[in-house]
C-alpha cells in the first residue's frame, strides 16, 4: 500500500477544502499524521477520513459515523444486502430522504437502525427523486466492507 505524507501546504489546502464543503474548520491539526493512501484516500492518524471521487473530496463512512456532515437517504431493509455489496440505490428502495441537489454526496442508511451503509452521489435532486417511480437515483461510491473501509 503506497502512502505519502501530506506537506504543510497540502494540509492547509485540504483544511480549506474540507471547511468550505463540509463545514469542518481546521479538521486536520498540525500535529496529526496526514497521509495520502493509494493516491486517492486521505488518512488522518491512520484512519481513512476522505477520498477523492472524480477529483472531488468525499467523506468516508468512518468519518460520517463520527460526524453527521452529509444529507441522508433511508433505504428499506431488503435493499441493505445489495448496498453493502456496492449496488447503486434504486428509487423503489428509498423510504425517506432529506433535501439535496444533484451531484451532492449522500449518506445511505438503513430504515431500522439508521446506521450508515454507504456514501453515494446523487444522480438527481431530491425533488426529482420524489417525483420518480423507478430507476437508479444514487451512485454507490463507498460502502461497508469495500477497499476504503478495509484500510
Amino acid at each position: 500500500m503506497k502512502k505519502k505524507r501530506l506537506s504543510k501546504k497540502e494540509i492547509k489546502e485540504s483544511n480549506k477544502n474540507i471547511g468550505d464543503k463540509f463545514g469542518l474548520a481546521d479538521f486536520v491539526d498540525k500535529k496529526d499524521k496526514a497521509e495520502l493512501v493509494e493516491g486517492k484516500i486521505i488518512a488522518i492518524n491512520d484512519e481513512p477520513s476522505f477520498f477523492y471521487y472524480e477529483n472531488k473530496l468525499a467523506p468516508t463512512l468512518r468519518l460520517v459515523m463520527k460526524k453527521d456532515i452529509l444529507k441522508k437517504v433511508v433505504v428499506d431493509m431488503p435493499a441493505v444486502p445489495f448496498m453493502v455489496r456496492g449496488a447503486d440505490v434504486m428509487r423503489p428502495g428509498i423510504k425517506q430522504l432529506e433535501e439535496f441537489g444533484k451531484g451532492d454526496f449522500i449518506t445511505i442508511v438503513d430504515e431500522n437502525h439508521r446506521k450508515p451503509l454507504a456514501i453515494g452521489l446523487a444522480l438527481f435532486s431530491s425533488e426529482k427523486i420524489k417525483a420518480m417511480d423507478k430507476g437508479k437515483v444514487i451512485k454507490n461510491l463507498h460502502w461497508v466492507g469495500d477497499d476504503i473501509w478495509k484500510i
